[in-house]
């Protein structure tokens, strides 16, 4: 068993199993059962049970989100976004069975057509610091596609992962079909990647783990999904809405305690504009409410874990600090949004990813050296521009390494649009029309016409 703790009173609220090996190796099984059934479900009905289940996760909305905030010390108001984004990503995917259709090839001496055929038992990993969305962005294609799914929570946040499997049930979905795992990753996960009836991995988390399941793949040549570390650059040029900007960046970075891959971590502003912004930045920031995720005016949240708020703080030098905003005081794992100067890209808080509530801020002179700075990282999963020129738009836009970009916007996720990063931020692409493809094998078959 398994002790599941609130970042906001630090005490126990929940204790949830730990799988073995022995019941994970039972549940993989069960769903290659449940996947013989499944995969010939009329994709009409199939459909339909995806729909239910969306509508279901709707009217539990609330219940979702206040046990997010209870094990996640998410606000309120994200805990809701993302259940809701649970229930739209599976209204998106039940779309998809009664349009996932393949292709007559013009061929001679015959007719060739292709099938998209399911994959199997998909393991899906996800993470604690959005265990709803991920999870959803997982299982509802995977679904969708005709393939059953095993799902690891992260030990952190196996809650709401929990009552989403339980809710599936609830909703008519087959038993089987969609299976909750709560437990260890060196146990679980790791089963995922060496169990052989387990057709593909979708992991969302660090680099480094992410490579280890890369390379246990292999071994089998099983396919993976990988979304993993950011150090997004906000690029703010001389000719940008200043106000606007600067009112958006703690958001773009502070939202969830900076526990967010896709945070604007970097920020780089034009020599010119350089000091006015950040006075309005330092406006932007202490106005930022961190406080008791459960109330509706919260804006940010505690830290996951004493562990994270220590390793956060280990970036941050005082000499470097420019400002910073509010925390509370007490109980709860709390950090101040911080705002740091870099003074070289070698810095450490400028290039690792910190997973917190710090932003560092660097001047630039012009578009090559924007695009520049912003690319001088291992990293490539999203990021935002700000101009008023539409030309000087798309032109960085093209040039900054990053699978997601936003314009004067600093918006990454929509779930009809793909999303997956470049370099070592990730391998494939979740979300949008083609991810049903991404969960299915291409199949040609060739019919012979000639007498």
């Amino acid at each position: 068993m398994h002790d599941v703790i609130s970042p906001v009173s630090e005490e126990i609220v929940a204790t949830v199993p730990a799988t073995s090996v022995e019941e994970t190796d039972a549940a993989i099984e069960r769903a290659q059962r449940a996947f013989e059934s499944w995969r010939k479900v009329a994709p009409g009905d199939r459909a339909r049970l995806l729909r239910r289940f969306a509508a279901v996760v709707d009217a539990h909305n609330e219940e979702l989100a206040q046990l997010e905030v209870r094990n996640s010390g998410h606000t309120i108001g994200n805990a809701r976004w993302e259940a809701g984004n649970v229930r739209d990503v599976l209204d998106y995917y039940a779309g998809a069975p009664e349009r996932l259709s393949g292709r007559q090839i013009p061929v001679a001496g015959g007719i060739d057509v292709t099938f998209y055929e399911p994959l199997g038992v998909v393991g899906i990993i996800v993470p604690w610091n959005f265990p709803m969305p991920i999870a959803g962005w997982g299982f509802g294609p995977a679904l969708a596609a005709g393939n059953t799914v095993v799902l690891k929570p992260a030990e952190l946040t196996p809650l709401t992962a929990i009552r989403l499997g339980e809710l599936a049930l609830e909703a008519g979905l087959p038993e089987g079909v969609l299976t909750v795992l709560p437990g260890k990753g060196s146990i679980v996960g790791q089963r995922f990647v060496t169990h052989p009836l387990v057709r593909k991995v979708c992991f969302t988390g660090s680099t480094d783990v992410g490579k280890q399941i890369m390379a246990g793949c292999a071994d089998q040549v099983k396919r993976v999904t990988l979304e993993l570390g950011g150090k997004s650059a906000n690029i703010v040029f001389a000719d940008a809405d200043l106000e606007r900007a600067a009112a958006g960046a703690p958001g773009a970075v502070f939202d969830n305690a900076g526990q967010d891959c896709c945070a604007r971590s970097r920020l780089l502003v034009q020599a010119g504009v350089y000091d006015k912004f950040l006075g309005l930045l330092e406006q932007s920031v202490k106005a930022f409410r961190c406080e008791d995720p459960s109330l509706e005016t919260a804006q940010m949240g505690p830290l996951i874990s004493s562990g994270q708020r220590e390793s956060v703080k280990s970036y941050i030098s005082e000499k470097e600090v420019l400002f910073t905003g509010t925390a509370p005081d007490g109980k709860g794992w709390w950090m101040p949004p911080t705002v740091v100067g870099a003074r070289s890209t070698d810095d450490q808080h400028w290039r690792e990813e910190i997973f917190g509530p710090v932003l560092s801020v660097m001047p630039f002179d012009d578009e090559d050296d924007a695009i520049r700075k912003a690319n001088d990282t291992e990293y490539g999963l999203s990021g935002s521009i700000w101009t008023g020129d539409l030309g000087r738009g798309i032109r960085v836009a093209r040039g900054v390494e990053a699978g997601n970009l936003s314009v004067n916007s600093n918006s990454s996720v929509r779930y009809w649009t793909p999303f997956g990063g470049v370099k070592q931020s990730g391998l494939g692409r979740e979300l949008g029309p083609d991810a049903v493809a991404a969960f299915s094998e291409v199949k040609n078959v060739y019919f012979s016409t000639e007498a």
